[in-house]
């Protein structure tokens, strides 16, 4: 990059990172941008001093170091000796890529036309959680994600080096793209000419390949998740709730959130099930003696029976009801009909009541026998999606802290080698790889340029305009497919923005 460019870029950077200091200070802390500008003035030091070049590594974009290099390109070529499957597999990659495409597209416009019609009600997350980075954005820790993050990005740019061996184009390099630690990209270097008179076809092969790759291992890890996750026990059988009512029989005896309830009257409960099960013989006014065991550092409580007193689940129910001015007393009553709720029933005054293996259970469905098989297809569908929101939740962390606390180690050979401690490490490092392989295969299928999912639309969209004006010029098609490209790049930008920018104008 010139001098003159990056004075320009210097400038352009000072003046944006002093209005967002000034006019959204909360969003981002001082911190950041101090760091990334000592990571520019640092990366054009190196530059004009030829370190960067001794390193064979590139400028781009201001503040981002790409770092080449030929080791792999030797394994490359032995993988991509198939080259029928590869390109099999590739062509399944676009027709992949393309029905997922349709689902991103379809999330983004929903996302847009909620946003625009009750932008009051979105959560406006800080600039910080939108970037989501490593280390940096609240809801996701350094160390494992960081990890998944290079292990999806080798994997993601890995694949299109595969296809473009399969194809017989070139590889110069490969490497990663840096933003000071964080790893911001990946890149396999083709031999551009090659690559730019390649047939489109085989172009969208190799742009598939990335997303579907990335995708491909999401499922893969959820059967590493599901299998680690079957591997654990637990301390203490029993149920917990992570919630007491108030001026309920829970409440009045003491009973705590997450502490582990093990016997009533005596009769043991080992899980959700024997629970209700024994909930069957009381009544509302019953009063029933409860064995509980406080919760993982809880050193202020200790193992005690407690008197319950039951109260009425109706009444709890129907005085809801009696509260809300929209609820049909009469309607609802026939709801509580359905739901085997009569007057009368024993009501102990908890939510959010669970066995103490929940944590494990709801990721080792797979391999659980209480699932049919289409039930664990569906939830293999469902599971990545559903997982998303799982950091946001609870702040970074892959379990509820306390449903944590009561694993441990099972009796398999592994789990009973590597202890709690490192099943827990590798649950975690499978999650991250889950959550950062999704991610990154379901963002790269935004149909906008520079993602994988632009370029498959422009060269899709060039294929179908080819078939309908097969009598038109070919320059003129390619303008054609150019301009489509361009506007639904700028609508998909539109889309992506207004979740972003109108929640903040009513702040």
């Amino acid at each position: 990059m010139e001098s003159g460019s990056d004075s320009n870029w210097l400038s352009w950077f000072i003046i944006t990172a002093f209005f967002i200091w000034i006019g959204l200070q909360g969003w981002v802390e001082l911190w950041i941008i101090v760091a990334i500008a000592a990571w520019y003035v640092g990366l054009v030091y190196l530059e004009r001093i030829g370190t960067l070049d001794n390193w064979n590594a590139t400028r781009v974009l201001g503040i981002i170091l790409m770092i080449r290099t030929g080791k792999g390109k030797v394994a490359l070529e032995q993988i991509s000796r198939p080259r029928k499957f590869w390109r099999i597999y590739g062509e399944i990659s676009i027709w992949i890529c393309f029905i997922v495409m349709l689902g991103v597209v379809l999330l983004l416009f929903l996302a847009a036309i909620s946003t625009a019609l009750y932008p009051s009600n979105q959560e406006v997350l800080p600039a910080r959680d939108i970037l989501l980075i490593p280390g940096v954005t609240s809801f996701v820790p350094f160390w494992w994600p960081f990890i998944a993050l290079i292990i999806a990005l080798v994997i993601h740019e890995y694949s299109h080096g595969i296809q473009a061996r399969a194809h017989g184009m070139q590889i110069r390099s490969f490497g990663l793209l840096l933003a000071g630690a964080i790893p911001v990209g990946a890149f396999a270097e083709p031999e551009y000419d090659e690559m730019y008179i390649a047939p489109r076809r085989e172009r969208m092969r190799l742009y598939a390949a990335g997303p579907s790759i990335n995708l491909l291992c999401t499922w893969i890890v959820l059967i590493l998740l599901s299998a680690t996750a079957s591997g654990f026990a637990v301390e203490h059988s029993g149920v917990h709730a992570s919630a007491i009512i108030k001026e309920t029989g829970a409440e009045d005896a003491g009973l705590k959130p997450y502490e582990t309830i093990t016997h009533i009257d005596g009769i043991i409960v080992n899980d959700r099930e024997a629970f209700l099960d024994l909930m069957e013989n009381y009544s509302a006014n019953d009063i029933a003696i409860f064995s509980v065991i406080p919760r993982s550092g809880d050193t202020q409580s200790q193992p005690r029976d407690i008197e319950v007193t039951f109260t009425d689940k109706w009444d709890y129910y129907m005085d809801i009801c009696i509260e809300n001015p929209e609820c049909s007393e009469e309607e609802f009553e026939i709801q509580l009909e359905n739901m085997n709720i009569a007057k009368g029933d024993a009501f102990l005054g908890v939510s959010g009541l669970s066995g103490n293996t929940i944590a494990a259970e709801r990721w080792s469905i797979i391999f659980s026998e209480e699932y049919t098989i289409g039930e664990k297809t569906v939830w293999m569908i469902f599971a990545p999606i559903l997982s998303m929101g799982i950091p946001i939740s609870l702040d970074g962390h892959t379990m509820v802290l306390e449903e944590r606390a009561m694993l441990t180690a099972g009796d398999g050979i592994i789990a009973s080698t590597i202890g709690t401690d490192g099943m827990l490490a590798i649950f975690d490092l499978w999650f991250w790889l889950l959550w950062i392989n999704f991610l990154l295969g379901f963002a790269n299928l935004i149909p906008m340029i520079p993602f994988d999912g632009g370029h498959l639309v422009k060269d899709g969209t060039h294929s179908l305009l080819r078939r309908i004006m097969r009598k038109s010029d070919p320059i003129k098609i390619e303008n054609y497919s150019s301009i489509l490209s361009s506007y639904s790049s700028l609508l998909v930008l539109l889309i992506l923005a207004i979740p972003i920018i109108i929640p903040r104008l009513y702040i």
